[in-house]
C-alpha cells in the first residue's frame, strides 16, 4: 500500500498505556461518546461497539490500512486556550502525574477500527519513548517505535512504513514526564462516576482538526482505552487490559530495521 495511502488512514492515539482491573479482563470496555468539549465543538463521532465479551479478530488481509493504534496528528495548534476550573485543573494535574509515573508496561489489545472490525494483539511499553504492538493472526501487522521512529510492519509482505514519531501521539505518552496542560492542547477534562476523559484537540488549515480522547478509571486513573477522531470524523478506539508494570520489556522488541524495504 502506498504511503500516502497509509497517511491517510493513520493521519488524525498512546501513550500510554494501562490496564483493565483483573476483575475486567475478560471484557473489552466499550467506546463511549466524548463529553462536549469546553469550546463548545461537537464531540466526535462514537466509534462503532463491538458485540459480546470477548471480540474475535477481524481478518483485513495484508493491508496495513487501519491498524494503527496511534492515528497520526500531525504538531498543531487549536488556536484558543481552554479555560480550566480549580477542580479540572487538579484533574489533570493528576492524570499528568499518573502517566509520567509509568516507565514500563506489557499487557494485551483490543481495537476497534472505523469500519467496525475488531484485531486483538500484545504490546510492549519502555519509556522513553519505545512501544511495541504485536497483532494476532491473521493479521500480519506489527507497530514498533524505537525511541525516534514508528514503523507499520507487515509480517508478510517484509515491508514497513516509517514516520517520525514526533509525529504523532505517541510523543505524549512515551515522554519520560508529561505536563498536559502545558504540553498539549487539552480542549476538555471531565469525571464522573466511572470515567476521567481528557480530550486533545489539533487543527490543521489544510488537514483539518483531529481529536485524541482518552478515557481513565475514575479512582485509580488507569487509563482504560482511547480514540483518535481524524479529520474526516473516522474513529479508532484501542482498549487495553492484562497490564503488567513490573515486567521490563527485551530491548530487541522495539529495535527497527533501518535497511528493509522501506516505503
Amino acid at each position: 500500500m502506498a504511503k500516502r495511502g497509509a497517511t491517510t488512514m493513520l493521519a488524525a492515539t498512546v501513550c500510554a498505556v494501562l490496564a483493565m482491573a483483573s476483575a475486567f479482563a475478560e471484557n473489552v470496555p466499550l467506546p463511549t461518546p466524548a463529553p462536549l468539549p469546553k469550546t463548545d465543538s461537537a464531540p466526535p463521532p462514537a466509534a462503532a461497539k463491538p458485540n459480546g465479551n470477548s471480540p474475535a479478530s477481524t481478518d483485513s488481509g495484508p493491508s496495513r490500512q487501519g491498524f494503527f493504534p496511534f492515528s497520526f496528528l500531525d504538531k498543531g495548534f487549536s488556536g484558543q486556550a481552554t479555560a480550566f476550573d480549580a477542580k479540572q485543573r487538579a484533574l489533570l494535574d493528576r492524570i499528568s502525574l499518573y502517566l509520567s509515573s509509568v516507565q514500563t508496561m506489557v499487557g494485551n489489545f483490543v481495537q476497534i477500527g472505523p469500519d467496525g472490525g475488531r484485531t486483538e494483539g500484545t504490546f510492549y511499553i519502555q519509556k522513553p519513548g519505545k512501544v511495541r504492538f504485536e497483532y494476532n493472526p491473521p493479521t500480519p501487522i506489527d507497530v514498533i517505535a524505537d525511541g525516534s521512529s514508528v514503523v507499520v510492519r507487515d509480517r508478510n509482505l517484509a515491508t514497513q512504513d516509517l514516520y517520525p514519531l514526533s509525529q504523532t501521539p505517541l510523543r505524549y505518552l512515551l515522554a519520560d514526564r508529561i505536563d498536559l496542560l502545558h504540553d498539549t492542547d487539552v480542549v476538555s477534562a471531565s469525571a464522573d462516576d466511572t470515567f476521567a476523559t481528557v480530550i486533545i484537540e489539533e487543527k490543521q488549515l489544510v488537514v483539518g482538526t483531529s481529536r485524541l480522547m482518552m478515557m481513565f478509571d475514575a479512582k485509580d486513573l488507569q487509563l482504560k482505552q482511547w480514540t483518535v477522531t481524524d479529520p474526516q470524523g473516522l474513529d479508532t478506539t484501542v482498549a487495553i487490559y492484562n497490564l503488567d508494570a513490573t515486567k521490563k520489556p527485551d530491548p530487541n522488541l522495539f529495535v527497527i530495521n533501518y535497511q528493509r524495504n522501506i516505503r
